[in-house]
C-alpha cells in the first residue's frame, strides 16, 4: 500500500536523524516563541461586521454623512436623583471635554448639553427664538441653572440627552476607524482602557456615578474577562497532567505530552503573528483547545508505547513503531480537523475568518509537534511502563466485553432505535433554535457585570439607547422640498413606530411637522407637512445637516428606529416589517434601503450567521466525510464514523435552545470546532477496527480488539477534554461560559457516539466481515 510505504520511509528518515530532527524544533520553537511575545490583542470594530452584506454596503455608503454603528455613550448620574447643582455641572462637562479630546473620537460627532449644537427653539410673539440649552454666559448659579431647565423643556432633549427623570445627562460621541495622531487603526482596546482611566476613575465620587457602553467599551470588557483565561489554561494543564499521570503511570509520559502541546500553542501564537494577525478576545480561548487536542493524540501515541514497551520493545522501537501505527489515523483525523476549521472561511465575518486561521494553525502544527516531535524525543528516554496487574486487565476486558455487545445485532438495534428517537427529539428542539442575542445587554458578557449594569441604567433611565436601527431614504437632491416624499417617509415612520419592538422613531418628516407648528403659534394642529413648497421649505429649512437627519442636498434622509432592546425576536420582527413596507413604498425616485446604525450592524451579523450554518456545516460534513473515505477507503466505514457526529452535532443544536443560547458570532464555529475535534475518536477507533474486519474477524471481535488497543485512551481523551472545558462555566466572559458548557456536551457526547453508536452502525451494515 502506497501511504504504508509513505509512512515506514518518512518514519525511518526521521528515527536515522532524531537528533537533527530534534535540534530543527528547538529552533523553531524559539523563533516562534519570539515571534508570539510581540502578539497583540486585536478587537477592531470592523472585524465584527458581515462587510459585503447588502446592510453594510448601505452602512458604509453612509457612514461619513450619519456616522457609524461604533458609538459609545456616557451617561453622568447624580446620585442624589436631580442634575440641577454646581457638582453636576462641573462634572458633565469635563465628561463632556474630556471625552471630546480623546484621541479616536470624532470630535465633530461629539453631543452632550455643552455642545454648541445643542440648541432650542420656541415660538414668541414675532416669531422665533432660540439659541444653545447652555447659553454662553451660563453660571450654576440658581437663576443660571433655571434658565437651563426651561431651555432643556423647550429644546425637546429629555429622553435624548436628559434622563426622563432628570437624574442624569448623556454624553454620546461617534468614534473614528483610526488614530489621527498615528494614522494607524485605532486600538478599540487601549481606547476603552482610556474611557476608564480618563471618565470614570477620574470623575466618578460619592455624588457622580459614570456608566460607559458601546462597542469599544464592550470590546475592552471583554478583553480584561479574557485574562481570566491564563487562569482557566493553569487549571487545565494541573487537571490535564494529573489524569495523564493516572493514565501512564510514569512522570516522564505525563511530561512529554503536556510540553509537545504547550509547544503546539507557541508555534500557534507565532504563527499568527507571522501571518500578521492579533489575537482577538473572542478567539482567545482557541490556544486552548489546540493544548487540548494535543494532549488527546499525544495520550494515543504514549498509549501505543507503553503497550510495545509491555510488550518487551525497546523504547526507541516502541516509539518507531507507535509513530508507524499513528501517523495515518492521527493525521487524517487533525487534516479533519483543520480543513473542518477553514470552512469557517466561508464566513464573511472577519473575527470567525481569524479564528478559523488560528484553529487551523495550531491544529495543523500538532501532526508536527504531537505526532513526530512527541515519538522522537520518548524513543531518547526510558519508559518503564508499569503493567497492570491480573486482576486490573481482567476488570477492563470485562467493560470492554460489555461495551463489545453494541456491536452485536441484538444490542445494536436497540442502540439505533433510542439514538433515532434522540435524533427526531433533538431535531425537533433545533429547528426551533434562534439566530442572535437572546438576552439584553452584551451578550459576551454576564447580566451582572458593570457594562451589561450601565447598559440597563441607560435603558431605564433614557428613551433611546444603542439598540438603534437606521433606515437609509436614498431620493434625489432637494427630496425633502416635495410634499409627496415627506409625506410617505411620515407615513412609514408611523407604522414603524406602531411595530411591536419600537420604542420610538425620529425623522426629517417629523421634525418638520413639529417646526411647522411653531411657525403657527405652537398650536398642535399645525403638525403637518405643509402642501406649498415655501412652507415646506421654511420647515426644513430650520433643521440643519447637523443634527443627522438629513445630507447637504438633502437627498438622503435617514429614519431611526429606537428598539426596546436587540434580542433576536425584536431585531427579526422590525427587519421583516421594514421589508415589507420598502417593497411597497420603493419606486423609482425613493428608496428605503436597510441599514445602518448599531442594531443594523446586529441585523446584517444574525443574517450573515443563518445563511452561513448550513454551508459550513456541508463544508464541514464533506471534508470529514472526504477524508475518511480517503483513509478507510471504505464508504460504509466512512459512513460509520459521520453518523455519531451527525447526531451529536443536532442534540448540541437542541442543547442550545433549551439553554437559551443563541446562534451567534460567538457560538456558530462552536458546532464545526465540536465536529471537528469529535471525529477523531471514531477514527482511532475505527482504524484498528476496520483492520481487523479485512483480516475476515466477526465485527464484536474486531471491535474488542479496538477497545483493547484503543479504548482506554479514547475514553480517557473525552473524560480529560471535558473536564477541562468545563472549568468554563465559572468565567466572568459570558459567552466562555455558553462555550463550555456546549464543548462539554460534545467531547463526552461525541466520545459515548464514537464507542457505542459507531460499532452499533457497523454491527448492521457490515453482515459479512470482508465487506468493509
Amino acid at each position: 500500500m502506497m501511504l504504508e510505504k509513505i509512512v515506514n520511509g518518512l518514519e525511518s528518515f526521521l528515527f536515522r536523524r532524531r537528533a537533527f530532527v530534534i535540534l530543527l524544533f528547538i529552533l523553531t520553537t524559539i523563533f516562534l516563541a519570539f515571534q508570539a511575545s510581540n502578539l497583540k490583542m486585536d478587537a477592531a470594530f470592523i472585524k465584527n461586521i458581515p462587510l459585503n452584506h447588502s446592510y453594510m454596503k448601505t452602512y458604509l455608503k453612509h457612514q461619513n454623512d450619519f456616522g457609524g454603528a461604533n458609538s459609545i455613550m456616557v451617561a453622568v448620574e447624580d446620585t442624589s436623583g436631580d442634575i440641577f447643582n454646581e457638582n453636576f455641572f462641573d462634572a458633565l462637562k469635563n465628561v463632556h471635554d474630556q471625552l471630546f479630546f480623546i484621541p479616536g473620537v470624532d470630535r465633530a460627532q461629539v453631543k452632550s448639553l455643552f455642545s454648541p449644537s445643542t440648541r432650542f427653539t420656541e415660538v414668541v410673539e414675532d416669531g422665533f427664538a432660540g439659541g444653545p440649552v447652555i447659553p454662553a454666559d451660563f453660571s450654576t448659579t440658581e437663576e443660571g441653572l433655571a434658565v437651563v431647565r426651561d431651555n432643556i423643556e423647550k429644546a425637546g432633549i429629555v429622553g435624548r440627552l436628559i434622563a426622563e427623570d432628570y437624574s442624569a445627562a448623556m454624553v454620546k460621541a461617534q468614534l473614528m476607524d483610526f488614530d489621527p495622531q498615528t494614522g494607524e487603526p485605532l486600538d478599540t482596546l487601549a481606547f476603552a482602557a482610556q474611557l476608564e482611566k480618563e471618565l470614570r476613575t477620574k470623575y466618578e465620587n460619592d455624588h457622580i456615578k459614570i456608566h460607559i457602553i458601546g462597542f469599544a467599551k464592550m470590546a475592552g470588557d471583554v478583553a480584561d474577562g479574557a485574562k481570566g483565561v491564563m487562569l482557566f489554561f493553569l487549571i487545565a494543564i494541573v487537571v490535564t497532567a494529573i489524569m495523564v499521570y493516572l493514565f501512564s503511570k510514569s512522570f516522564i509520559l505525563t511530561l512529554l505530552p503536556l510540553t509537545c502541546s504547550l509547544i503546539a500553542v507557541i508555534w500557534q501564537l507565532g504563527l499568527l503573528t507571522v501571518v500578521g494577525f492579533g489575537l482577538d478576545p473572542m478567539s482567545i480561548l482557541i490556544p486552548f483547545l489546540v493544548f487540548a487536542i494535543g494532549v488527546s493524540h499525544s495520550v494515543q501515541m504514549i498509549n501505543a508505547v507503553r503497550r510495545r514497551v509491555l510488550e518487551g520493545e525497546t523504547t526507541k522501537a516502541a516509539a518507531a513503531l507507535a509513530f508507524r501505527s499513528l501517523l495515518i489515523p492521527g493525521g487524517i483525523a487533525l487534516l479533519s480537523d483543520t480543513v473542518g476549521f477553514l470552512t469557517l472561511l466561508s464566513i464573511d465575518i472577519g473575527i470567525i475568518r481569524e479564528l478559523a486561521i488560528s484553529a487551523s494553525l495550531g491544529v495543523a502544527v500538532i501532526i508536527l509537534t504531537n505526532l513526530i516531535l512527541l515519538p522522537l524525543i520518548i524513543s531518547y528516554t526510558q519508559v518503564l511502563a508499569v503493567k497492570s496487574g491480573d486482576a486490573s486487565i481482567e476488570r477492563t476486558n470485562r467493560i470492554w466485553e460489555f461495551l463489545s455487545r453494541f456491536a452485536t445485532t441484538k444490542y445494536a438495534i436497540w442502540v439505533l432505535v433510542a439514538t433515532t428517537a434522540l435524533y427526531a427529539i433533538g431535531l425537533q428542539q433545533a429547528n426551533q433554535m434562534k439566530v442572535g442575542d437572546l438576552q439584553g445587554g452584551a451578550p459576551a458578557l454576564h447580566l451582572d457585570s458593570r457594562y451589561n449594569q450601565d447598559t440597563f441604567y441607560i435603558t431605564d433611565k433614557f428613551s433611546i439607547t444603542t439598540d438603534v436601527m437606521t433606515i437609509i431614504v436614498e431620493a434625489f437632491p432637494e427630496a425633502c422640498t416635495y410634499h409627496s416624499v415627506l409625506t410617505q417617509i411620515d407615513e412609514f415612520e408611523w407604522l414603524m413606530r406602531n411595530t411591536p419592538g419600537v420604542e420610538t422613531t425620529a425623522s426629517l418628516a417629523s421634525v418638520a411637522k413639529r417646526v411647522n407648528a411653531g411657525f403657527n403659534e405652537g398650536n398642535p394642529k399645525w403638525q403637518i407637512l405643509p402642501r406649498t413648497t415655501a412652507s415646506l421649505v421654511q420647515a426644513v429649512g430650520r433643521v440643519p445637516t447637523s443634527s443627522g437627519l438629513l445630507n447637504s442636498d438633502c437627498s438622503v434622509m435617514p429614519i431611526y428606529l429606537f428598539l426596546t432592546d436587540h434580542k433576536a425576536e425584536t431585531i427579526e420582527v422590525v427587519i421583516d416589517k421594514v421589508k415589507a413596507l420598502s417593497a411597497t413604498m420603493n419606486n423609482d425616485k425613493v428608496q428605503y434601503r436597510l441599514a445602518s446604525g448599531p442594531v443594523g450592524v446586529m441585523a446584517a451579523t444574525n443574517e450573515a450567521v443563518a445563511e452561513a450554518q448550513l454551508p459550513m456545516m456541508l463544508y464541514v460534513y464533506g471534508a470529514v466525510f472526504f477524508l475518511c473515505l480517503i483513509s478507510f477507503r471504505s464508504l460504509k466505514a466512512t459512513i460509520s464514523v459521520i453518523l455519531p457526529l451527525y447526531v451529536v452535532s443536532t442534540l448540541a443544536q437542541a442543547l442550545m435552545t433549551q439553554l437559551d443560547i443563541g446562534l451567534a458570532v460567538s457560538t456558530l464555529p462552536v458546532i464545526a470546532l465540536g465536529v471537528g475535534i469529535g471525529v477523531d475518536y471514531g477514527i482511532y477507533i475505527l482504524s484498528t477496527m476496520a483492520g481487523r474486519l479485512r483480516e475476515g474477524m466477526p465485527v464484536q471481535q474486531a471491535y474488542y480488539e479496538a477497545l483493547v488497543e484503543r479504548g482506554s485512551a479514547v475514553i480517557f481523551t473525552g473524560l480529560t477534554l471535558a473536564i477541562g472545558v468545563s472549568t468554563w462555566f465559572f468565567s466572568e466572559l459570558k459567552f466562555q461560559m455558553d462555550m463550555g458548557i456546549l464543548l462539554t456536551f460534545m467531547f463526552l457526547v461525541n466520545m459515548l457516539g464514537a464507542i457505542i453508536i459507531l460499532p452499533a452502525i457497523g454491527a448492521v451494515i457490515w453482515r459479512k466481515p470482508r465487506a468493509v
